[in-house]
């Protein structure tokens, strides 16, 4: 968690969420990626199932854990279109799971294990239909494509992000039933309990039924009043996939890939924009960084370490063009056009040391009179370590213990800073709080590695 290291990438908009640090560097990127369509196999980066030890059943766990994360919520996207109920959805995607984990170690994994699931989900969404005598009349209406759909996730976003909908409530559902993450990672992301979370999704799809709210994109008219919730729905979900909330992986290459191509919808969809503009550039300088992101080992590398020749240069002269096109068109700069910009800041220099972080500085005062908040304030104190020292940045930082107790990059922040004023038994106890508030993978290793070595 080092502040050397760091890329001082900001908060995110509105009360939830964060902009996701490597531990230490606070550096973000991935693999750039292309559509995500319903066939595409996954990769978060890690060995192929096929790759790994273990027999049949367990490659089958494998291969199906691989398929639930890349392919279930576009699945669930499909059936709520068709049924119209959240709830139901879900059910039929946990069923069509449930009996993959009985078959696929018996009958072998299928060659289009995501179609396979769709053709079981359809098939049991018919005999629930059958059933139930309160769904006669729409099973009459009711057609079901024999192939999954083409991917209706930006619809139900918009869905999930109506104003009936307290904006927490708009964001935490979206992002379970949309993107398919759980609410650990969820609540990760808002850094609230994990029960608020459940409790604001439960309670999000009882109102969507109850309103009757409509299944599809909003008017131009009703397009701004949305686009707020939807864009932090999209940038949590880079977060989550540019490092992961949870202990399986360190990156999730998929949700990255899934944000880039959610952003793009977004900037056809509202071109006159900035914000979204914003977004996009934002997620594709860091994304321009990514091969340098991790060594050989898995290990992060942070970025004052980085070997920037394996920089996509052309990207990030690509993304810094559209996010001055989009300043330049409206002069009206918010929360992801300045993260934009300070991610601008970073790739476009020739080396660390040439960082302009007097500029990152100016960026952060403007961004925490814009969002407020304790995560933002505190990735302005490291961009303030860079320009009046560290026990400036150490000040500031010990007025946000209260919020940030329970934020591991809040304790291996305070240790960099401690360590450089040499108070190194301080730093040592803060860099054991931040292991013990880490999970991921690569970050764990980086804190265990600071703490062996002193």
């Amino acid at each position: 968690m080092s502040t050397s290291g760091q890329s001082g990438d900001g908060s995110a908009p509105g009360s939830a969420g964060h902009v996701p640090a490597d531990l230490p560097g606070h550096d973000r990127g991935g693999d750039r990626g292309g559509n995500p369509g319903w066939d595409r196999d996954g990769d978060d980066g890690g060995d192929r199932a096929e790759d790994r030890d273990g027999g049949p059943g367990a490659r089958s766990e494998q291969v199906l854990a691989g398929v639930v994360r890349e392919h279930a919520s576009r699945l669930a996207a499909a059936l709520i279109s068709l049924l119209g109920d959240f709830s139901a959805a879900e059910d039929l995607v946990q069923d069509a799971v449930e009996t993959a984990l009985r078959r696929w170690p018996v009958e072998g994994v299928p060659q289009r294990p995501q179609a396979w699931l769709y053709t079981v989900a359809r098939r049991r969404g018919l005999d629930v239909l059958r059933r139930e005598s309160n769904y006669r009349a729409k099973l009459a209406e009711l057609r079901w494509p024999e192939a999954a759909p083409t991917d209706d996730r930006l619809r139900l976003i918009f869905t999930c992000c109506h104003p009936a909908l307290a904006p927490e409530a708009q964001i935490a559902l979206t992002l379970r039933v949309v993107c398919g993450l759980s609410t650990a990672q969820i609540a990760a992301a808002f850094v609230v309990p994990e029960p608020t979370v459940a409790q604001r999704i439960t309670r999000a799809k009882k109102k969507v039924g109850e309103a009757g709210i409509p299944y599809r994109i909003p008017s131009d008219e009703e397009l701004p009043g949305r686009l707020r919730s939807v864009l932090a729905v999209v940038y949590l979900l880079f977060n989550e996939g540019y490092l992961s909330s949870t202990p399986e992986r360190a990156q999730a290459r998929d949700l990255v890939d899934d944000a880039e191509w959610l952003a793009a919808l977004l900037a056809q969809l509202a071109p006159a924009e900035p914000e979204v503009a914003g977004l996009l550039a934002l997620i594709r300088l860091h994304r321009a960084r990514g091969a340098a992101r991790f060594d050989e080992r898995g290990r992060l590398v942070l970025l004052a370490d980085q070997d920037r020749t394996r920089w996509d240069r052309q990207a990030i002269e690509q993304a810094a063009a559209l996010l001055t096109r989009a300043a330049r068109a409206h002069r009206r700069p918010g929360p992801y056009q300045l993260q934009a910009a300070i991610a601008a800041c970073h790739a476009e220099a020739a080396s660390f040391e040439e960082t302009d972080w007097v500029q990152i500085l100016v960026l952060y005062d403007m961004l925490t009179h814009l969002v407020p908040s304790p995560v933002t304030r505190m990735h302005r104190a490291i961009a303030l370590r860079h320009v009046h020292g560290a026990e400036a940045a150490l000040a500031e930082l010990q007025k946000l213990e209260h919020d940030l107790a329970r934020y591991g990059l809040w304790h291996a922040t305070r240790a960099e800073l401690l360590r450089e004023l040499g108070r190194a038994d301080e730093a040592r106890t803060c860099d054991e709080q931040a292991l013990a508030l880490t999970v991921n993978p690569a970050q764990q290793a980086l804190l265990s590695e600071r703490l062996r070595w002193g």
